[in-house]
Order: structure tokens, then C-alpha cells, then sequence
């Protein structure tokens, strides 16, 4: 699990544990298992890094913060309903390249990206178009971005129109205001994006296989360490709300 997945956190690799675990008449607590990762100097070590992506001093409209705290503000309820936005930046032998995600609120499904080689306008709103193929309910739709040029400019929110998209931004320079969208892009860089690709193209298949771990194999303790995946399918089938609700 740890070849697959090698940041993933104790809790979560406790959890993948249990099943192989028991099925061969075998046990280990959770803080045992920690006990073990730190004898193997296998302890996940917090990174940081910082190169900016986001240019919001423009003339472009920006929009009204939908998601902010208040009498109007719009929750999820279910998937498909909320997808948030963000860029990061990812380092190549040849330079920085660029990936682009839309996640899903609710389920916290990556449900579109993009990896690119520069911050044109064009190259940012692949990631929703992607999404958007794979949409599968007809449910009202809130996109949420930061104030980024790319987010504001008239081919993006030409793509909104068309089809019938809510769009939302943050009000200020407040990290916290797109916390999900950013929670999502520094899990994919801390614990699955960990070595330095060559060029753009490895770093598109580096990323896409990411991307299937996350969604399909890596547990999320907000969603009751089920998946991203295994919450999309269930709230989206008959449009249903799944029992488990993201905090």
C-alpha cells in the first residue's frame, strides 16, 4: 500500500490494514502500527512549498462568494451540485508545468483535470470541460474559484453559460474561501506526485495516475473512510443523497 500510496497518513493506512490483516488471523493497533512506521522511519514528514498561480489584480467581473457562511449560502446535499477549482504548480527537469483540478464537494471526487505548460485562459478551462463530459445529473451546478484572471475571462464564463453554471468566487485573498479545492491539490503533490518528472508529458501520466489512486483507493477520514468514489457513484445513482456527509 505504501508503494501505491507512499504519504499516505497512519490512520487511513490502518484502516486499509484491518481487512488483509484479519484474513490472515492477524492483528495490529493503530498505535502499534505507528511504533512499527517509526522504527522504519516511515513517518509521513510535512512539506511546504509556494509558487503562485493566481494573477488577481484585473478589470474582469469577478462573481459573489456563494459558498460564504450566511443566510444564502449554498451547501451540498449531495454530488454533482458544488465543484470547486483550483491550479497548482508542479516542477519538471524542463521547468514549471501546471495542473489544473475541479473537484467535487460533496464526494471530493477529482471530476476534472488538466496538466499544461502554461497559464493561458484556454489551457485552465480544460479541467472543467473535462468535468463536464463526465457529468452525469442535470442537478443546478456551482463552480468555485478563487478571483484568478483565467477563472474571470470571457471564454471561461462563455463555458459557464453555456451550460447553465452557477459562478461563484472567493471575496478576498482569505486561503480558507477555496480551502477544499487547495486541501485536494496538496494532497496529490505531498503524497502521490513525489518525484520531480522529466517533462510535460511524464508529468500528464504521473498525474493521471494520481489522480486514479485518489479517487478510486485512498480512504478520506471525512468521508468516513469510504472513497471519493465510492460517495460519487451512491449520491449520483437516482440522486440520492449518500449516507455519509462530509463535514
Amino acid at each position: 500500500m505504501r508503494l501505491r500510496q507512499p504519504r499516505l497518513g497512519a490512520r487511513k493506512l490502518h484502516h486499509l490494514l484491518k481487512q488483509p490483516l484479519h484474513q490472515a488471523n492477524a492483528s495490529l493497533g493503530r498505535d502499534a502500527l505507528l511504533d512499527v512506521l517509526r522504527e522504519a522511519h516511515m513517518l509521513v514528514q510535512p512539506r511546504r512549498a509556494y509558487h503562485k498561480t493566481t494573477d488577481s489584480h484585473h478589470r474582469l467581473r469577478r462573481h459573489p462568494n456563494l459558498l460564504k457562511q450566511g443566510p444564502d449560502q449554498v451547501r451540498p446535499t449531495g454530488s454533482e451540485q458544488v465543484w470547486v477549482a483550483d491550479i497548482t504548480y508542479l516542477p519538471t527537469d524542463q521547468g514549471f508545468v501546471y495542473l489544473s483540478l475541479v473537484t467535487d464537494a460533496w464526494s471530493r471526487k477529482i471530476v476534472g483535470h488538466h496538466v499544461h505548460d502554461s497559464l493561458h485562459t484556454k489551457q485552465v478551462s480544460r479541467a472543467l470541460k473535462v468535468a463536464l463530459k463526465g457529468r452525469q445529473t442535470g442537478q443546478m451546478l456551482v463552480h468555485h474559484s478563487d478571483r484568478g484572471i483565467q477563472y474571470c475571462s470571457n471564454d471561461d464564463q462563455e463555458i459557464h453559460r453555456r451550460h447553465g453554471i452557477a459562478c461563484s468566487m472567493t471575496d478576498g485573498y482569505d486561503c480558507y474561501q477555496n480551502a477544499l479545492a487547495e486541501r485536494v491539490n496538496g494532497i496529490l503533490k505531498m503524497e502521490f506526485l513525489l518525484h520531480r518528472p522529466a517533462d510535460l508529458t511524464q508529468a500528464s501520466r504521473m498525474v493521471q495516475q494520481a489522480v486514479q489512486i485518489y479517487n478510486q483507493e485512498r480512504p478520506h477520514l471525512s468521508l468516513k473512510l469510504k472513497t471519493p468514489d465510492e460517495v460519487h457513484r451512491a449520491s449520483v445513482a437516482g440522486w440520492i443523497t449518500p449516507a455519509v456527509c462530509p463535514s
